[in-house]
């Protein structure tokens, strides 16, 4: 319920902390909120505020009509201006409109409909309809009059939840991060010393310099990893906790050289925020590289970052001190470390090879642009490594423009917009700050010119190339199908789209109300090739763009526009900005069961998934995987006709003990005959016990001492509360002063009941407070210098919000 209320006010942003938000966004199908004011007439009986007791436990809502009470007259031709009747009006008589998609449906004698083209029971007297969901719907004179009291009453909402859970983790919950997440996976293997105190050192670096500013890390992760171990995931707000998480990695083990590096990837990939950067420390090759569908699964839906540190160039593996300090040579395989660049090109990262004694110098380079407004104007791979000119426009909105390569004898040409040309050996000239190599890394700082610019890359050796900037101006992107519900629009495709069929792209643009997209091309990630979609303006920085092909290669998403905002020159108006990320497109698709994605903690979860194929036939793999390695049973394979679907089911159990809040995030992948073509689904499974506390904490006032008078400033006032959560409760979890300016000291005694003792000047006369109970039900309490009320917010509506803010903080 509570996503679906703020999805009523379009607040809502899929792409949130993935700890709390995705387990939950699969509730917000429904949009409760918004149908009250939409399909009930509380609109129509003269109400100009939201309906205060919605989202309150066992409150009034109002007096609602009988099931025997007729509540519609029909409609008077076109016109349902006036089809609620005169006595419901007159008696603020509560009543909604009945729908059905069933042609034979029925309803009672007398009722409203809904109305609208998909209701089969507008046409059953009486006709017509009381809806509000647009202007043109039957109540459609109202419909600005119910948006505005649905955003009302979410924002409402919004205010109760940040009260509860608290600035910070309403922040976190609602995606509004001031600066990117910082995500190390380390290696902690014997070799590795020498790595961890550059982590260490680089971590000090980051955090002293940023603390403070606009670009300030939003969470701090750190995944270790060796073998045979990963995890566990560590994350906090705190930069000075998160200096002692990497102090405390102690490097140890691995003798035998592969590790579990993608399972440290994965869990990084499921715990951090969606668009993270995340950085991988290894000198071996991936022990885990059945992974490698399931991870690049993650990459695609997070469309997060990742860049590879790897510093295996002696190829030297030590084993663990107190075994006789062994030393195990080898050689990273060219197939091994083709893993990791692999990984690294589709999510838009570096990988970048170095010495150890080097690599505080590489991820020095890497971590000076991890700004929060970072932005990617082009990137582009090519194994083999082939001579091409990459053009790429610049906007003055653009700061800081880098230049990064990968790869071993890569030479460059570069002209900026005013004709200056440089090359790989002369570097002097106007546009060029400076050029460093570190490894197969090689960085070029430019003086950011307005205008197009091109770089020539001359290598027959496998390279990546990206260039990037600081701006405002960016964009998200979703893959999207018309919707097969009632009232049309589009859902989002949460894997790959299907090949051979047209598609179509939501893109949002940001960061300038003056700038529009005019183009959106589909741009092979390895070549030259591109499909040109069709624009569609929707308002509000909104595009929907046509294609009428997929590219059959991994392919990135590229927008050029114009921006207006400021701009002196015409040849500075236009920008481009790419995706990261790479995508693929499939013909398969693979959809699990969300309805229930709740995992209670020792009990048995089946998950259903179907497969289905718009190609041939055959028997495909089917691979299940999870991030908190808990056992799955599962059929290996499913067998499809061409052109057909087959269903199976993933069985999980959490253990007893696993913490209430913890998410799973179960990946279920099918791979096609021969491995050509793979497609998956990812589902967030939320471990929950039983809820039994249904009801809030108790505030008792103990003593009132009142001194106030005309004379404010001098004179105090002071309240004694008592807090508790009942006989049968869970537990007060927390006291938060909600409003008010005074001194609150809080003690508990040793039955679990609170104590509150309140003191403030008489010129502040008024304080709240938020109680918590441990399952998350809420109470509120308002209490002056003269007398005090309580009310009760939204019981267990509140459970899912704060049980995952106390994982993920």
């Amino acid at each position: 319920m509570l996503i679906s209320l703020l999805c009523a006010a379009h607040l809502w942003q899929e792409n949130s902390q993935k700890c709390l938000i995705l387990p939950l966004s699969q509730l917000s199908s429904s949009f409760v909120l918004k149908d009250f004011y939409s399909h009930t007439n509380w609109v129509e009986i003269g109400n100009t505020f939201p309906n205060a007791n919605l989202i309150k436990g066992n409150a009034d809502v109002g007096k609602i009509a009988a099931k025997t009470r007729a509540t519609c007259r029909n409609c008077a031709g076109e016109d349902c201006r006036n089809n609620i009747l005169e006595d419901i009006l007159k008696e603020q008589i509560l009543t909604s409109g009945y729908f059905s998609l069933n042609p034979f449906s029925t309803k009672p004698k007398g009722k409203c409909s809904h109305g609208g083209s998909f209701d089969r029971t507008k046409g059953i007297e009486p006709t017509g309809g009381i809806n509000k969901n647009s202007i043109d719907s039957e109540h459609g004179h109202l419909h600005s009059n119910a948006a505005s009291m649905a955003i009302a009453a979410t924002s409402e909402l919004l205010e109760d939840v940040r009260s509860a859970a608290g600035d910070k983790g309403f922040l976190q919950m609602m995606g509004l991060f001031k600066g990117r997440a910082l995500c190390f996976c380390v290696d902690t293997t014997g070799s590795m010393g020498d790595d961890i105190e550059a982590v260490r050192t680089v971590t000090s670096s980051i955090i002293d310099s940023k603390v403070g500013t606009e670009d300030e890390p939003s969470i701090y992760i750190l995944v270790p990893f060796n073998d045979p171990e990963f995890g566990p995931l560590l994350q906090t707000t705190d930069p000075d906790v998160f200096k002692s998480y990497i102090n405390s990695l102690t490097p140890n083990g691995g003798g035998d050289a592969p590790v579990m590096s993608l399972s440290g990837l994965q869990l990084a990939l499921t715990g951090a925020p969606p668009n993270s950067e995340i950085f991988i420390f290894t000198d071996a090759p991936a022990k885990d590289k059945h992974l490698r569908n399931p991870v690049i699964a993650l990459i695609e839906q997070t469309k997060s970052v990742v860049n590879f540190m790897i510093t295996n160039v002696l190829g030297i593996r030590q084993q663990t001190p107190g075994k006789g300090n062994q030393q195990q040579s080898y050689r990273m395989a060219r197939a091994d470390g083709q893993l990791y660049r692999d990984l690294a090109q589709t999510s838009g990262g570096q990988a970048v090879e170095v010495s150890k004694r080097n690599l505080l110098e590489a991820i020095n380079i890497l971590t000076e642009s991890t700004s929060s407004s970072l932005v990617t104007l082009l990137q582009a791979s090519r194994n083999p490594g082939k001579t091409e000119i990459f053009p790429f426009s610049v906007d003055e909105s653009v700061r800081n423009l880098t230049i990064y390569t990968t790869g071993s004898n890569v030479e460059f040409t570069l002209i900026d917009p005013s004709g200056v040309v440089q090359n790989y050996v002369n570097t002097a000239g106007s546009s060029i700050i400076s050029s460093q190599t570190v490894g197969n890394l090689h960085t070029v700082k430019l003086l950011t010119l307005a205008g197009v610019w091109e770089i020539g890359i001359v290598s027959n050796n496998p390279y990546s190339l990206k260039v990037v900037g600081e701006s405002s101006i960016d964009f998200l992107f979703d893959f999207i199908v018309e919707s097969d519900g009632p009232f049309g629009g589009f859902d989002v495709i949460d894997n790959r789209p299907t090949a051979g069929e047209n598609a179509s792209l939501l893109v949002t643009l940001f960061g300038s109300d003056s700038a529009t997209v005019t183009e959106v091309t589909l741009v092979e990630s390895s070549g030259s090739g591109q499909v040109n979609g069709t624009v569609e303006a929707q308002g509000g920085g909104e595009y929907i763009v046509h294609f009428d092909r997929i590219p059959s290669v991994e392919f990135v998403v590229l927008v050029k526009g114009q921006n207006n905002d400021g701009v002196s020159r015409a040849s500075s108006r236009f920008f481009q900005r790419q995706s990261a990320t790479s995508l693929r497109a499939s013909v398969l698709t693979v959809t699990a069961d969300e309805l229930d994605i709740v995992l209670e903690p020792g009990s048995l979860k089946s998950v259903l998934f179907s497969v289905t194929t718009t190609g041939e036939g055959g028997r495909f793999t089917i691979q299940a995987t999870n991030d908190q390695d808990l056992p799955l049973f599962y059929p290996t394979n499913l067998l499809l006709s061409a052109g057909g679907s087959a269903n199976g089911t993933v069985n999980v159990t959490a253990p007893a003990h696993t913490p209430s809040g913890t998410v799973v995030t179960l990946t279920v992948g099918a791979v096609a005959p021969g491995g050509a073509d793979t497609n998956y689904a990812v589902l967030h499974l939320t471990v929950l016990p039983k809820v039994t506390d249904f009801t809030p904490p108790v505030c008792k006032r103990l003593s009132l001492q009142n001194r106030c008078s005309k004379n404010c400033n001098q004179l105090m006032w002071e309240v004694s509360i008592q807090v508790s959560d009942g006989v049968n409760g869970t537990g007060v979890d927390s006291v938060s002063l909600r409003e008010g300016s005074g001194t609150m000291n809080i003690s508990t005694a040793a039955d679990n009941t609170t104590t509150v003792t309140y003191v403030a000047s008489c010129c502040s006369s008024k304080m709240q407070l938020v109680v918590v109970d441990k399952v998350g039900n809420v109470e509120i309490c308002s209490f002056s210098a003269a007398s005090w009320t309580s009310r009760v917010d939204y019981s267990v509506l509140l459970f899912f919000v704060f049980t995952f803010l106390k994982v993920c903080l």
